[in-house]
C-alpha cells in the first residue's frame, strides 16, 4: 500500500489547496466589495448652481434704464431648468446639492426645508443657507421664472424678471428701498 496510497493521496491534497485559494479569493474579493461600499455610501454628489451669470445682450441704441437708487450690485442670471424643475416638485426627496453665487465669488449652500407646489405649474420654496454662511431665502417660481429674496448676514439679495424670461439678480439696500 505503500506508494500506490501516496500517489492518491497527492492529487486529493492539490485540489484541497486548489479549492483553498479560490475560496480565500473569494473570500477576499466580497470582503473588499463590502468594506469599499461604505466609503462609496458616504460620498455626496457634488453640488449645482441654481444659476450662472451671463452677459446682457447687446442693446442697439437704445438708453440704458436708470439704475434705482437702493440697488447697489446687479447682473443677470440665467437659471438652471432642470434643477428648477426638481426643485419646483414637492414630493422630490431627497433634493440635490444647490448653491448660489452671489456677489463675492463663494458659492453658498441651500438647505431647503419648504416646498408647496401648485397645479398651475407654480411652487414657493422656503429655506435656510448651510453654514459657515446665515440667513433664508424664499422662492417663488411659475414655469420657468423665478423671484426671490435672500437675507444672508446683513446683506439683502433679490431676483426680478427683466422681460423675455431674464432674470437679474440684485444686491440692495433695505434702507433706500420704497416702501411696499
Amino acid at each position: 500500500m505503500g506508494s500506490a496510497g501516496q500517489h492518491s493521496l497527492m492529487p486529493f491534497v492539490l485540489h484541497r489547496l486548489k479549492h483553498v485559494s479560490y475560496g480565500c479569493l473569494l473570500l477576499a474579493g466580497l470582503l473588499s466589495c463590502v468594506c469599499a461600499f461604505p466609503v462609496w455610501a458616504d460620498e455626496r454628489p457634488a453640488p449645482k448652481s441654481l444659476w450662472q451669470t451671463v452677459l446682457p445682450p447687446p442693446t442697439t441704441n437704445q438708453r440704458p434704464t436708470p439704475r434705482k437708487p437702493w440697488v447697489l450690485r446687479e447682473r443677470e442670471i440665467a437659471l438652471d431648468l432642470p434643477l428648477l424643475q426638481v426643485l419646483k416638485d414637492a414630493g422630490a426627496r431627497p433634493h440635490p446639492r444647490v448653491t448660489i453665487e452671489l456677489f463675492d465669488g463663494a458659492s453658498h449652500e441651500l438647505d431647503l426645508t419648504s416646498t408647496v407646489s401648485r397645479s398651475n405649474d407654480s411652487a414657493t420654496i422656503r429655506g435656510t443657507f448651510k453654514p459657515p454662511s446665515r440667513g433664508d431665502f424664499i422662492f417663488v417660481v411659475n414655469g420657468n421664472l423665478l423671484v426671490g429674496t435672500m437675507q444672508l448676514s446683513d446683506r439683502l439679495y433679490k431676483t426680478e424678471h427683466v422681460a423675455n424670461g431674464r432674470l437679474r439678480l440684485l444686491e440692495v439696500d433695505p434702507e433706500k428701498m420704497p416702501p411696499d
